[in-house]
């Protein structure tokens, strides 16, 4: 009606009648990718569901073809989807069980090895999530080295996963590893998406990272991170704007974190105060409330 809400049971039954039709009129994949929107899309404004109604629909699609064979590609989508609408709400560990049991399930019908890689990603987006980034290290691994072979490197498919995998490296803190793989990988991302494309920003924005996070880093590490960073940072914000999410992305206290540390390496500073006020952002409501400061640097 009118009152700007719906049944959720009624939002289902119509998804269900729409795909029904599909099968039984045995129409194209065009209509029934139409169709299969309105589990997930509202069909009057087009807009994806959120929050607890995406969930609700999602757990509905699942349970209503889960009986199907298990090679029967509607059963493998419903499964997709609620692993999907489960991560945006935010609920994790159900989005990890519905992730694992696709990739199981894509296993078991020996799905073609493009599949595979997306499934065990989006599993490795929840290992992330979780916080159990050594346990999402093995696939993002397993996915680059499955890319490589699959497309080669000059791929952009291998070159994301390329990033995917450089992202678990950083949090699981393997930095001499992560440097190497974007070491070699960021050549070959300039050469095939250009130097100013934002896959290719976000690379050495995070071999930038790497380079000062190392606690092993040298003088010359930290000068490149910070003429690297300084650099990418800048580019994001001309390009874009300091409010888009692109920049926003890219935090400006990691910045002044290896600013800080360079100058301290150098023996630039005069005094605590200096250092203090370097690092922080007068333009930060936390910091003019802050009291007190604790950065881990040694002042030379």
């Amino acid at each position: 009606g009118t009152a700007g809400f719906a049944h959720v049971s009624c939002l289902m039954e119509q998804a269900k009648i729409l795909m029904d039709e599909v099968e039984e009129n045995n129409l194209d994949d065009r209509a029934l990718e139409k169709r299969w929107e309105r589990w997930h899309k509202c069909g009057q404004c087009e807009q994806n569901y959120h929050g607890i109604v995406a969930c609700a629909l999602g757990w509905a699609c699942w349970k209503t073809y889960l009986g199907r064979s298990e090679t029967d590609q509607i059963r493998l989508s419903a499964t997709r989807l609620l692993g999907n609408v489960l991560f945006d709400a935010g609920d994790h560990e159900d989005a990890l069980l519905a992730r694992q049991a696709e990739l199981s399930l894509m296993k078991r019908v020996g799905a073609p090895g493009d599949h595979m890689l997306r499934v065990q990603t989006r599993v490795g987006y929840s290992y992330n999530a979780l916080g159990r980034h050594e346990e999402g290290l093995p696939l993002q691994r397993d996915v680059y080295s499955g890319r490589l072979k699959l497309h080669g490197e000059n791929h952009q498919e291998t070159i994301w996963s390329a990033g995917y995998l450089a992202n678990s490296l950083y949090r699981t803190r393997r930095f001499d590893e992560g440097k190497a793989l974007l070491r070699k990988v960021i050549p070959v991302a300039r050469r095939v998406l250009g130097k100013g494309n934002i896959d290719v920003i976000r690379l050495r924005w995070s071999y930038g990272l790497f380079l000062y996070r190392a606690p092993d880093a040298t003088l010359d590490d930290i000068r490149e991170a910070v003429a690297t960073m300084e650099e990418t940072y800048g580019t994001v914000r001309r390009a874009f704007g300091a409010e888009h999410s692109y920049t926003r992305e890219m935090d400006p206290k990691d910045i002044r974190f290896a600013q800080a540390e360079l100058r301290a390496r150098e023996g630039k500073w005069r005094g605590i105060s200096e250092a203090l006020g370097y690092v922080m952002d007068p333009e930060d409501p936390a910091v003019r409330r802050r009291t007190s400061f604790k950065f881990n640097f040694k002042l030379l």
